[in-house]
């Protein structure tokens, strides 16, 4: 009977950390990994209902399971002179998530204050809209205010030609409005602390997820106003703040020294990667950083100007900088070393 009771624990564990994934066919993707009937597996799913870890809605069907959330609110903040980041995590957030590891409370505690804080600094908005919810397995907080909208305000503040052009400001880090009172490094660090980290504003959607190598924008309907942000962890993940932060630091330095730059972000809807305009968007700030890697996932070509532009003309006036590359396809290694190649014979002659 031992035996029996350790293989439904593993089953019903297998099921808990995988529904989320697979609400629709949770029953099949369950009975292939067992080996075991669909029936076999409706009862552990009905047992798992009657716990209270999961709801289900539909018919037998069309039925789908979820995970039932162990603590679910959301309330609104007026964004006065009196509000605070600091007083609203210890007030209304940290309690909801005491009994996190540490490792993930740390995360909670870093993500969560950095983007209320946006709203209070940055938003110009007069509310924000806190929702929480949390399951057995992963904690998911939405931050909506009602204020300009972070993409529009970054376009109007920098002078950029559009909204998508400061998603890619915002993806090489040390972007801010307001550089007198912050870093710039908030939006970078939560994005990449987290699980899955989206923000919707105006007509672009934004989202990085951790396990992927690139970031996605997408232009979608205007939406109203304001800006939405989402975050959504694991909560037995073993990352921590430090991993991450020290994965953009060069050497010894101690500092936000390195960044990768999601090359792909340069691109407008079907644009080529051709001209030295692109390039040159694409090179805006790195100046501030030791170390500039470039990411290609995603790129299929680049021109010969937009390779020259960066990996010879930028890097010839900023010999200080090391400048890398990954991720690459055969067609645009090969324009980035004939760019590097024109450098070394002019040299040379």
């Amino acid at each position: 009977m031992t035996r029996v009771r350790k293989r439904g624990e593993k089953i019903r564990k297998f099921i808990i950390e995988n529904v989320d994934k697979h609400k629709n066919d949770i029953a099949r993707v369950t009975a292939t990994k067992f080996k075991i009937s669909r029936q076999a597996v409706n009862k552990h799913l009905t047992r798992l209902v009657d716990e209270k870890s999961l709801t289900r809605e539909g018919t037998t069907r069309n039925r789908r399971y979820f995970l039932r959330p162990l603590e679910k609110w959301d309330k609104s903040y007026i964004l006065d002179s009196e509000i605070q980041e600091d007083v609203v995590w210890r007030n209304d957030i940290a309690p909801s998530l005491e009994h996190l590891p540490d490792n993930v409370f740390d995360i909670w505690h870093y993500g969560f204050t950095e983007m209320f804080n946006n709203a209070i600094d940055h938003s110009d908005g007069n509310s924000v809209y806190v929702a929480l919810e949390k399951t057995a397995t992963y904690t998911e907080i939405g931050l909506m205010d009602d204020g300009i909208g972070i993409f529009k305000k970054i376009q109007e503040e920098l002078g950029l030609l559009d909204e998508r052009h400061a998603v890619l400001e915002l993806s090489k880090g040390k972007l801010t409005t307001d550089p007198a009172n912050h870093t710039g490094e908030g939006i970078f660090f939560t994005s990449r602390i987290f699980d899955e980290y989206q923000i919707l504003s105006g007509g672009v959607y934004f989202s990085h997820e951790f396990t992927e190598q690139e970031d996605w924008i997408l232009e979608r309907m205007k939406f109203d106003s304001g800006t939405s942000v989402w975050m959504k962890i694991n909560n037995h993940t073993a990352r921590t703040l430090k991993r991450v932060f020290d994965q953009f630091t060069s050497g010894d330095d101690i500092g936000f020294t390195k960044t990768v730059v999601p090359v792909k972000l340069a691109q407008y809807g079907d644009d080529k990667l051709v001209s030295r305009s692109q390039a040159k968007r694409l090179l805006v700030r790195i100046d501030r950083f030791k170390t500039v890697i470039f990411d290609f996932a995603g790129v299929d070509s680049v021109g010969q100007a937009f390779a020259d532009e960066v990996f010879r003309v930028f890097a010839n006036k900023n010999p200080d900088i090391e400048l890398m590359h990954m991720h690459t396809n055969s067609a645009v290694k090969r324009m980035i070393l004939r760019a590097k190649s024109q450098d070394a014979t002019q040299r040379l002659s």
